[in-house]
């Protein structure tokens, strides 16, 4: 690799993708039990039959989007190495008491607290078996969480903290991470690294998880489909792809999704990576008020509306 290649203008993490069994469980899981806002009901710009539901904060924030495709029936995958393997949440320290109690309530066991890096840690998974976890961080997050009627604002979820990619060859990923993506260790303990990038912080964090008692991951329900990293516009998205074709990656064309642009791309380990913009923006077609209420087509297929509706199960 060139060493003196300029580092991708990465801040973040954009958003998280994930597959699902049914969306109506997937729905009421995330808005009712944890508490985020459905933010944009859509679909599948490649298969208009099933939704593509997106979840986070109240206007929906880079860095607090977790997005699903559910397929009703779909089998279960398996997380597992050359995956994300776990997503994890940002709250306030002192707030895992008050999450443990919630999860038993709505019948979700979370595994016992560890501490990781100084911080506590609360795991668990979603009706798919996606695996989630709380980190009551010690560190200052003051992006403003999603109002709910049961959560107290102290206790609720502010957006990511980060993501464990399980891998073979934590080298590989590190070389990639640390040279044009522009991210640098953070810290390291137990066959797992951090690693952070511009300001650091919650929702910056990638770690490097190497277990040799985690499988291969199998791709499924309950699984990541792909990773998305911010960053701030069109022309910052145009260099990062000229570098990563420049060093050898086969990376997309840019895709347009609306909300945002987008490109594609593998990792050493074969996690799929994307860099999206942080514009447009969620509420492009909907206002803030009234973001996740109405199912919103790509123009491709507003010609199809009707037959689209009718196929796609309710969700409330």
């Amino acid at each position: 690799m060139n060493t003196t290649t300029t580092a991708l203008n990465l801040p973040g993490i954009h958003h998280v993708t994930a597959i699902a069994g049914d969306p109506k469980r997937n729905v009421d899981f995330y808005t009712r039990v944890l508490g985020l806002r459905l933010v944009k009901k859509t679909v599948n710009f490649d298969d208009p039959t099933t939704y593509h539901l997106y979840y986070g904060d109240s206007v929906g924030t880079p860095g607090s989007i977790l997005t699903f495709f559910p397929w009703a029936g779909l089998r279960r995958g398996r997380p597992g190495n050359g995956q994300v393997y776990a997503t994890a949440f940002s709250v306030a320290a002192g707030s895992l008491r008050f999450w443990e109690a919630r999860l038993l309530t709505h019948g979700v066991t979370p595994s016992a607290q560890t501490n990781r890096f100084g911080e506590d840690v609360l795991a668990f998974t979603d009706p798919d078996g996606l695996i989630l976890e709380l980190v009551a961080t010690t560190e200052a997050d003051t992006r403003p969480a999603h109002t709910h009627p049961e959560i107290p604002a102290a206790n609720a979820i502010r957006g990511f903290h980060g993501v464990t990619i399980a891998v073979i060859d934590a080298a590989r990923t590190e070389k990639l991470l640390v040279g044009p993506m522009g991210y640098r260790t953070a810290q390291s303990a137990g066959g797992r690294t951090r690693y952070t990038t511009g300001a650091g912080g919650p929702g910056t964090y990638v770690d490097l998880l190497v277990d040799s008692s985690i499988p291969r991951g199998l791709q499924g329900a309950g699984t990541v489909h792909h990773l998305a990293f911010q960053t701030p516009d069109d022309a910052s998205q145009d260099a990062a792809r000229t570098t990563l074709l420049s060093l050898g990656y086969h990376v997309s064309p840019v895709m347009d999704r609306n909300y945002f642009h987008s490109i594609y791309y593998r990792e050493p380990e074969g996690v799929l990576f994307e860099i999206a913009t942080n514009p447009p923006g969620f509420a492009v077609d909907e206002s803030v008020d009234t973001l996740g209420t109405a199912l919103k087509l790509p123009a491709q297929y507003e010609a199809q509306r009707s037959a689209i509706e009718a196929a796609l199960p309710k969700l409330t």
